[in-house]
């Protein structure tokens, strides 16, 4: 199909009595930055095996370009992988390393020495080709990693939680430098993930897996406001489910809905409006989590149950927000923020 970069149909695997692959179809787009999202286990890092090539399915297909390559080795595919552990050949310089692949493919000296040169400069190293896989930081061994997967212009890009060994600052300027990375060589990239904050931070689209199956595919904001099961409402951010009586009592429907946190506002009992198309329950705050930029508030409701709200700190400090611990208060939202979850298929 034209304009798309792979395409699986009902694509399957077991390990002897294991379906690890349950029958997943996905089509992702030319230029794509497209992510698959899922805890340990859910199969989202079995299915990039088999589009690289790794992994035979035991049934269904995988089209690259429009063409099948089910049964194709790796080195017949146009694509890359990128891996969580750089593989860098610690011997070799950072312009070597990036060109070993056009070496092994007997591209002219002058033309792979450009292209590595090229790839560098794509992730931001274009003075660092002299150097050793040693005396860089793991960022920028990530990014020599990227420039080695990169410098063949490979149709697809395959990363299996390549940022999962950095630290938490160098793992949130990493996926910027990633997102636009990939918007200005314009290849697809398929992101494995089990980071719900990192698929939602980079993805044009995402496919979230559980136990072999993708439950929901869309843009991270339809991902997160219009959750499609409740696996994907708990999993996808933090969420409160409403269901059965205490969501009659609160909402006035016995399905399930999904109020996300930063939706709700904790008032005092004493404080609170009567504003039309609100929803609001009464409770006792359990427990407050002082965040530093936000508070976390659990609420323990008459009806039954227990909701989180998220507060910015505009105007308050750790002290202001333990106060509130163990006393009454009202929650209330505006009713558009009660999604209703459709039931599981």
């Amino acid at each position: 199909m034209e304009g798309m970069a792979i395409r699986l149909q009902n694509l399957r695997k077991t390990f002897g009595r294991t379906e690890a692959v349950a029958g997943v179809d996905l089509e992702i787009a030319d230029g794509e930055f497209f992510s698959m999202l899922g805890p340990s286990g859910s199969g989202k890092t079995t299915v990039l095996r088999m589009i690289a090539g790794f992994e035979a399915p035991t049934g269904g297909t995988i089209e690259l370009a429009g063409s099948d390559v089910t049964r194709l080795a790796p080195f017949e595919r146009d694509v890359h992988t990128v891996f969580q552990d750089y593989a860098l050949f610690p011997h070799m310089t950072v312009e070597q390393n990036v060109a070993y692949s056009l070496k092994v493919r007997r591209v002219p000296r002058p033309e792979r020495l450009k292209k590595a040169r090229e790839a560098l400069a794509s992730v931001r190293l274009a003075d660092f080709g002299d150097r050793r896989p040693s005396q860089l930081s793991g960022g920028q061994r990530q990014r020599v990693a990227l420039a080695r997967a990169l410098v063949g212009r490979p149709k697809v890009l395959l990363l299996d939680e390549p940022l999962g060994a950095l630290d938490l600052k160098l793992r949130e300027r990493m996926q910027v430098e990633l997102k636009a990375i990939q918007r200005e060589v314009g290849i697809t990239f398929v992101f494995v993930t089990h980071d719900q904050e990192e698929a939602l931070t980079m993805s044009d689209r995402i496919a979230v897996f559980n136990q072999g199956r993708v439950e929901q595919v869309g843009t991270p904001a339809e991902i997160y406001e219009r959750p499609a099961t409740p696996f994907v409402a708990g999993f996808v951010g933090t969420s409160n489910l409403l269901t059965d009586d205490v969501a009659e009592q609160v909402v006035g429907d016995r399905a399930t809905y999904s109020i996300r946190p930063e939706k709700i506002r904790v008032l005092k009992e004493s404080a609170v409006a009567d504003e039309p198309r609100h929803s609001r329950a009464t409770g006792t705050v359990a427990e407050v989590v002082y965040l530093g930029d936000a508070t976390r508030f659990l609420v323990d409701l008459d009806a039954g149950g227990r909701l989180t709200a998220l507060h910015q700190n505009l105007d308050t400090s750790s002290e202001d927000v333990a106060a509130f611990r163990g006393s009454r208060v009202t929650l209330q939202w505006h009713q558009r923020h009660n999604f209703r979850v459709p039931e599981t298929r």
